[in-house]
């Protein structure tokens, strides 16, 4: 992996990239406050089933046919699978969030103007951008490998899990990093799934956690927008 893809991939993952990552749980905070997650062992179980059974069999496989599609200028499989994602957003949580998040990181990649013609040409042409399909194309249009840039996506992810674990279980710092280390070998497995799996074998059933999203929504007290 050249320097440069190496630079342009810790800034896409990194959490101080300004599309509003931080504000979001995706369940998460729902999770804490019944109960589920109350420890550092809860919490790693709890990720590690995320990331394996909704992430991998899903967001992130589709991001990687979003990945190849930008790579080849398929406008029609980008639009495609774009459609496809916003479409299984079961909850209004998980809709506005990944929306919100896709459309600032789009406004921020144009405004960059680091974007090629035939990227931007698709971006534009897409009425919704949810978040996966913004950050492929900017993975691309800054010439990060894919099988690195989808791990990036993954480790992103996660770190945002855990900060969620360190601010509301709450857990320490030092366990959120010893947390982030455990959960290195899961995302690799996340990873390999993502690229694995066919057309046919796509799923994000997690009829539980569509639950947790919508009693999140008249939660009381939330810190977190999803």
């Amino acid at each position: 992996m050249q320097a440069h893809a190496l630079l342009h991939l810790l800034q896409l993952a990194s959490p101080s990239l300004p599309v509003g990552a931080y504000s979001y749980s995706q369940g998460l905070e729902a999770a804490i406050e019944q109960g589920h997650v109350t420890n550092a062992a809860q919490a790693k179980d709890w990720i590690a089933a995320y990331a394996l059974e909704v992430v991998a069999p899903f967001e992130a496989a589709l991001t990687w046919r979003l990945l190849q599609a930008f790579a080849c200028a398929d406008a029609e499989a980008v639009s495609s699978w774009n459609t496809l994602f916003i479409a299984a957003r079961d909850t209004a949580e998980f809709r506005a969030e990944t929306i919100q998040m896709g459309y600032s990181l789009a406004r921020l990649l144009l405004d960059l103007q680091v974007v090629d013609v035939d990227a931007a040409r698709i971006l534009q042409s897409l009425s919704e951008i949810p978040f996966p399909t913004a950050y492929a194309c900017a993975a691309i249009s800054l010439q990060v490998p894919p099988a690195q840039a989808l791990l990036g996506s993954l480790y992103a992810w996660a770190e945002n899990q855990v900060l969620v674990c360190v601010k509301s279980v709450p857990l320490g710092q030092v366990a959120g990093q010893r947390l982030l280390l455990a959960l290195g070998p899961v995302l690799e497995q996340a990873a390999q799934l993502a690229q694995q799996l066919d057309d046919a074998s796509l799923s994000n059933w997690a009829p539980g956690l569509s639950l947790l999203s919508m009693q999140h929504e008249v939660q009381y007290s939330r810190l977190y927008r999803s």
